[in-house]
């Protein structure tokens, strides 16, 4: 069963609280990057399933535990999430290997990676494993010079002699590509399926407009 965001919530916040340190729900607000009212809904949640106790601490403070049923649960998530992490990561550096093998039968020797992060990362592995030397990755957040001996270079423009480019950018795929096909016309353009990318859609969206345009 893959783990949606839901269960993923619900792991970091069993797990912010494993070691029943005395904190506030706007604490647990800030470690977990989430709203108090969501903070609130999970722990009520929490509390009625028996994952989680609640004792009041000085100051109108309280002290979140786990029961033994909570840490069960939490071990169980945490196999979910593992083999739902294995799995995306096959299936991602699968899509990889695939687009490289396409890139080089069209004769794309000289690529780029477009995108930090983990996708970048599985992506340089699926380019060493068939044999492609990337000439960077294009990651303009990072402070690192290299990727697993590749360099990292913040712009396009840095990098000389590029025909073809790989899409690792997980945050916004779409405009990645949308921006990169306007600026860079003549190189050929890779998407895994896994990020959802659509070649046409300014075509699609103006096909869309003239439709309701014309009703």
């Amino acid at each position: 069963m893959s783990q949606g965001p839901k269960s993923r919530t619900e792991l970091d916040f069993l797990t912010a609280v494993e070691r029943g340190e005395i904190v506030s729900q706007m604490t647990l607000s800030k470690r977990l990057n989430i709203a108090v009212g969501l903070i609130n809904a999970i722990l009520r949640r929490a509390m009625h399933k028996g994952y989680v106790k609640v004792k009041q601490a000085p100051y109108k403070r309280y002290a979140y535990y786990l029961t033994p049923k909570g840490f069960a649960e939490k071990s169980r998530l945490v196999t979910e999430y593992l083999e739902d992490s294995l799995s995306f990561f096959r299936t991602a550096r699968n899509q990889y290997a695939e687009l490289f093998q396409a890139a080089r039968a069209a004769g794309v020797e000289q690529i780029v990676l477009v995108g930090g992060g983990e996708l970048a990362e599985i992506a340089v592995l699926a380019a060493s494993a068939e044999g492609i030397t990337l000439l960077a990755v294009i990651d303009p957040e990072s402070n690192q010079e290299k990727l697993h001996g590749v360099p990292i270079r913040a712009r396009l423009a840095d990098v000389a002699d590029v025909q073809g480019v790989v899409i690792t950018d997980a945050k916004a795929p779409q405009k990645t590509y949308e921006a990169l096909r306007e600026a860079a016309p003549a190189l050929q353009l890779f998407a895994p399926p896994l990020l959802r990318v659509t070649p046409d859609r300014a075509a699609l969206a103006e096909q869309a407009s003239d439709a309701e345009a014309a009703e």
